[in-house]
């Protein structure tokens, strides 16, 4: 048994039931006797195998001089259930409600341990997957557009990396999620029926619990979608899982993440007990082999459906008009300003009379111009549909 020290101690009486609770049943922990000031919880052994059941005394009520001696015995116990420091676990305890998702890599060489040339690209690709659910989880779409609102950027910065898990490499990620509110100081004594009470949670699911369940249908709909692609050998139509969170923004940061060497990858999902998930959530694996089909059908996606809201920057290299009307065609060839397609490439457009007469105008000085539109691939042609926005960049600015 592990022996908490005496400044854990001192932490751990700082804890209240709530802090207890909360760890537990996010877990996989269940309550199984009730002792007035105190439960009984159970964490049965799992199927064919060899680790024990473990019980655990919860102390619900803080008014007594040994509830740090119980709190500090639970941690033990806790640690040795979990295989880890009780430093960590009592650290865990103490963050607020959180999602959590575990990004498990299987890299080479010894356990616990990753080449930094798979860590650079897991982490960024982890970010632009939490963009990706984020933005879906306003407005799902086959493809998301370069400019995110600000409630997306803010929701990804508020995602924090926590410390390394045990198991081949594993990065672990949580995203914070709104406590309940309540009127009642007293909550944390309240008896332990009315903490499980989901109706203190409040009637409406919070934005972040929205982006973790968007984030997770996402990848698996991403997942089945590339399994049904390689087992008939032809590219499924992956637009028909966009209402559940599924986009080629999404599909890259799953690609994305494997790096250069294309390496299998698995991802896991923990919800907070404040919250509960009604349904199983079982890890997602994504081999090598699905990564091509994951690509392709991002690709896909973005010729068919094109980028909504894409922004172009370059130089207007060709205009044509027939006389006499208001419109006219307008050949720009510049750069899509996101970070997934950095080539130069040749788009056109149609402008009104008041935006063709800038583009001339542009054209003629040698200014570069900023567009704002729908992207759409005919063939080998780009257009940019639905022109909401052209402005002029001139030299001197």
């Amino acid at each position: 048994m592990t022996v908490i020290s005496e400044a854990e101690f001192d932490r751990a009486a700082e804890l209240t039931p709530r802090h207890l609770l909360r760890y537990l049943r996010g877990r996989g922990w269940s309550a199984a006797r009730d002792y007035g000031r105190g439960e009984l919880w159970v964490l049965p052994a799992p199927q064919d195998s060899r680790r024990p059941a473990y019980e655990v005394l919860v102390p619900l009520d803080r008014r007594p001089r040994d509830y740090a001696d119980r709190v500090a015995d639970l941690l033990e116990t806790l640690s040795v259930a979990e295989g880890r420091r009780t430093a960590d676990v009592l650290r865990e305890m103490t963050l607020p409600p959180a999602d959590w998702q575990f990004l498990r890599l299987l890299p080479p060489g010894p356990s616990g341990t990753a080449p930094l040339v798979d860590l650079v690209p897991a982490l960024t690709g982890l970010k632009e997957l939490m963009t990706a659910a984020a933005a879906a989880a306003l407005t799902p779409q086959p493809v998301q557009p370069a400019q995110k609102p600000q409630q997306v950027k803010d929701f990804v910065s508020s995602v924090r990396l926590d410390q390394t898990r045990v198991g081949s490499y594993v990065i672990a990620a949580h995203t914070p999620i709104p406590e309940p509110l309540t009127d009642d100081p007293a909550q944390d004594e309240l008896p332990f029926d009315d903490m499980h009470d989901a109706s203190r949670i409040g009637p409406t699911e919070p934005f972040e619990r929205l982006v973790s369940r968007r984030l997770y249908a996402g990848v698996v709909c991403a997942q089945k979608a590339a399994m049904q692609s390689v087992r008939e050998d032809s590219l499924v139509d992956f637009a028909q899982f966009a209402p559940a969170g599924l986009s080629a923004n999404l599909c890259e940061a799953l690609v994305r993440i494997a790096g250069e060497e294309r390496r299998p990858y698995e991802l896991s999902f923990d919800w907070t007990a404040d919250l509960p998930m009604p349904q199983e959530t079982p890890p997602i694996a994504l081999p090598s082999l699905l990564l091509p089909a994951l690509e392709a059908g991002a690709k896909d996606l973005r010729e068919r459906l094109g980028r909504r809201g894409a922004v172009l920057r370059g130089a207007v290299v060709r205009m044509r008009r027939e006389l006499g009307s208001r419109w006219g065609e307008v050949t720009v060839q510049g750069q899509i300003m996101d970070e997934y397609d950095p080539r130069s490439r040749r788009v056109r457009m149609v402008l009104e009379a008041h935006d063709y007469d800038r583009a001339a105008e542009a054209h003629r000085e040698g200014h570069e111009v900023v567009v704002r539109g729908d992207l759409a691939v005919h063939g080998n042609r780009t257009r940019m549909e639905s022109v909401d926005r052209f402005t002029v960049l001139h030299v001197n600015d």
